[in-house]
């Protein structure tokens, strides 16, 4: 008998059991439905508010034939890069809403997202690169977007890097500056040989022609160390060249970047609205409003893990190249190729594809006799 009122007890306990794991199921199912409702909800408000703003028509949306930006078959039978969103970044040397072709770009960043981790990837293409501009011409980086806009750069960009990317935005100083104030600064450790440069590219930048007295109405930076700068002082201090080589500059525009999006993780929704409104007529992008949104309703959950430039330290050198004066040269593209996706999709066996192969070679050939180093 008191064997069987054991096993009767035990059943039941098995049982009371089974019902907490169905009700709990039950729990993770309607929390997940409540997330996804929210986050339908999200998405629903951001875009209403965008919607409902004027500003927002004035934003300079590009329409790109993705079957124009030079994205290989090799690449698009690539199972790695697969659940990764890439980003061009271009950021030009210019105000006033002039940011297509005809500008240079100072800064080219590519930003790689882990779409199921929402981790983030940072990595500059040096602008005096020396590669193939996406027309079977070679010249420095970041003439391609000079002669052939967004579309032309993106090629130069898939082109050289057995890339993916379709997809970009282009901001001027104006858009740059607007944002950090909006943000209410940034958190920046400036470096006592930096502050001399930071405030005369400062006095610089809103100097209308050649000749005009330089502007002094600025808030100096007086000091090293940790500090909020505002959205002048962030910009000079992404243009300063003179400290370090172009390597330092473009790793101080990546400190910016990750420091904008620091700040934009702790804003509400309204805050994020407000700063694209107040900067869509210095922003270019092929993005629509419902992509934007989505943006802005997972910047909580990014987080930048990484940051480099290409080519890598590793194999790169640097010198002049005839016509082309002095360029960073990557001294084998294939191999700096092979290093980028490990880098940006842990694929640690890749092999490029025959253009990269092309690429590479022309490099080599016409950088011969330039006495790199």
């Amino acid at each position: 008998m008191a064997t069987n009122a054991k096993h009767h007890s035990g059943s039941k306990g098995g049982r009371n059991k089974k019902k907490m794991s169905a009700k709990r199921r039950k729990a993770r199912q309607r929390r997940r439905i409540l997330l996804f409702v929210g986050e339908i909800a999200a998405i629903a408000v951001l875009l209403a508010v965008i919607a409902g703003v004027n500003t927002v028509n004035k934003m300079e949306k590009i329409q790109i034939d993705e079957e124009k930006v030079g994205i290989s078959e090799h690449v698009e039978q690539n199972e790695q890069m697969k659940g990764y969103r890439n980003i061009a970044l271009f950021g030009v040397d210019s105000r006033k809403g002039k940011l297509g072709k005809g500008q240079r770009t100072d800064t080219i960043i590519i930003a790689s997202v882990n779409m199921d981790t929402k981790d983030v990837k940072l990595v500059s293409v040096y602008r005096d690169s020396y590669l193939n501009l996406g027309n079977d011409k070679y010249n420095k980086a970041n003439s391609a977007y000079a002669q052939g806009g967004a579309e032309q750069a993106l090629v130069m960009l898939n082109w050289n890097f057995d890339m993916d990317i379709t997809e970009y935005m282009t901001v001027g100083f104006d858009a740059l500056i607007e944002t950090i104030d909006a943000l209410g600064g940034v958190q920046i450790d400036v470096q006592a040989n930096e502050i001399e440069h930071l405030n005369n590219y400062q006095r610089s930048m809103f100097v209308e022609k050649e000749g005009d007295p330089l502007n002094e109405n600025i808030v100096k930076v007086t000091q090293p160390g940790l500090q909020t700068l505002s959205g002048l002082q962030a910009t000079a201090y992404c243009r300063i060249r003179y400290v370090g080589d172009d390597y330092a500059r473009t790793e101080r525009q990546r400190k910016v970047l990750m420091a904008c999006l620091e700040k934009a993780k702790q804003a509400n929704p309204a805050t994020l609205v407000e700063i694209l409104n107040r900067v869509v007529e210095n922003v270019q992008t092929n993005l629509d409003i419902t992509e934007m949104a989505g943006i802005l309703k997972d910047v909580a959950a990014y987080k930048v893990v990484g940051q480099d430039g290409v080519p890598f330290a590793s194999n790169r050198g640097s010198g002049t190249v005839g016509k082309k004066g002095s360029c960073v040269v990557p001294l084998d593209l294939t191999e700096n190729v092979k290093l980028l996706h490990e880098y940006l999709f842990d694929e640690t066996d890749y092999q490029p594809s025959a253009q990269v192969l092309e690429c590479s070679e022309k490099i080599k050939s016409d950088t011969a006799g330039s006495n790199i180093r």
